[in-house]
């Protein structure tokens, strides 16, 4: 599989040694990331983004790469994330194969790539690996750090490990801990991939790449990153028309919202390396921030030392629900932490935060601007 890599990225170098929490360790392994705006003379003025489990670090089009980014609408001059105000810093996931170092990497200990030799990936190694970063771009705390999706859990295993690193914090969809709902439906995704034959025990090439198990897999995910109110309100019961149907199918695409799923299913699969689909995804599976402690998720979240907080949640999410982000707050109150928690009320799901920008923009931008108000 080849690296999908933006022309925009730079790379920072981890230790080498990388120690991996659940044992291993990697060696010249590196991490993609992209900036916008400028630093200040104290380096004050910067904002870490952490990532859902499939974005690169190209969050919005730059001069070194004009292309949009997966967040163009929030991430500029102007927008809700104002680059003439922060300097931002987006990071590629450690695991992924969009620059970082995960599965589809050479691994210089033999000069083939890692596949399912690359150590067990934890959430705790991926913010580990982020905040390495955030030190060798010579910041010494962050003015805020906002986690998305997976990304939220990243960003508490981030505050909860390095201490000092994160003045303040935005949580948008994301958790303190698995539910069985979301890890019953990765499940799902991993075993399409596994039994796909031409997985073939993570030894694979573009030639023999496990498409269909790598589609159906999406398929899930795109399912539960909307909401049901969604699907009816976009595509109803509206069938195919004859022309776009195989007739000599008989349980073939019937309804346009097939037709949808198959075609952004296929969109994403040769863009994405399957190996490190499974890698991250089951790092999720075994993410509680309670680990950090030996104690409770509650009790973790109330161990994080942070100025402010602000966990945003949408009504309609199955994948990551309303919940979670509620009990992301109310922890963080319970350490001390000035948090908010604001639902809102979109009907596109768990992928609201990125297109629903009329609701999440102010949201965002108030919070930054330091006025809790301008949240609501």
């Amino acid at each position: 599989m080849t690296e999908f890599i933006p022309p925009g990225s730079r790379f920072v170098d981890l230790p080498s040694p990388f120690p991996m929490k659940r044992g291993g360790a990697l060696h010249g392994a590196r991490i993609a990331y992209e900036t916008w705006g400028a630093l200040d003379a104290d380096a004050g003025n910067a904002i870490l983004i952490v990532t859902g489990l499939s974005p690169d670090a190209h969050a919005a089009s730059h001069a070194a790469d004009p292309s949009p980014g997966w967040w163009e609408a929030m991430l500029g001059p102007g927008k809700a994330i104002d680059t003439d105000r922060w300097f931002v810093v987006c990071v590629n996931s450690l695991g992924s194969c969009k620059g970082s170092t995960g599965p589809a990497s050479v691994d210089p200990a033999t000069g083939d790539l890692y596949r399912l030799g690359f150590p067990e990936l934890s959430i705790e190694d991926v913010a580990d690996a982020a905040a390495h970063v955030v030190r060798a771009l010579g910041i010494r705390a962050l003015a805020c750090l906002i986690g998305n999706s997976m990304g939220g859990m990243t960003a508490l295993s981030l505050i909860a490990r390095h201490p000092g690193l994160v003045r303040s914090h935005i949580n948008i969809c994301g958790a303190a801990r698995a539910l069985p709902f979301s890890i019953a439906i990765r499940s799902l995704q991993r075993e399409a991939i596994r039994l796909d034959p031409l997985w073939n025990q993570g030894d694979y090439d573009d030639a023999h790449y496990p498409e269909s198990g790598m589609r159906m897999a999406r398929k899930l995910g795109v399912i539960t990153y909307r909401s049901a109110l969604e699907w009816d309100g976009r595509f109803g019961r509206v069938r195919l028309d004859s022309d776009r149907r195989d007739d000599e199918d008989p349980f073939g695409l019937e309804f346009e919202v097939e037709s949808y799923l198959e075609g952004h299913a296929r969109r994403f699969v040769r863009r994405f390396d399957p190996n490190s689909y499974l890698y991250l995804s089951r790092s999720m599976d075994w993410f509680d921030i309670g680990e950090s402690c030996g104690d409770s998720t509650e009790a973790g979240l109330a161990s994080l030392r942070l100025e402010r907080a602000l966990a945003i949640g949408v009504q309609t999410d199955i994948l990551f629900p309303l919940q979670q982000q509620q009990q992301i707050a109310e922890g963080l109150r319970a350490g001390g932490v000035d948090a908010d928690f604001l639902p809102l009320a979109s009907p596109q799901g768990h992928d609201a935060f990125l297109v629903d920008i009329g609701r999440f923009g102010p949201a965002i931008h108030g919070f930054l601007s330091g006025h809790p108000s301008a949240a609501g």
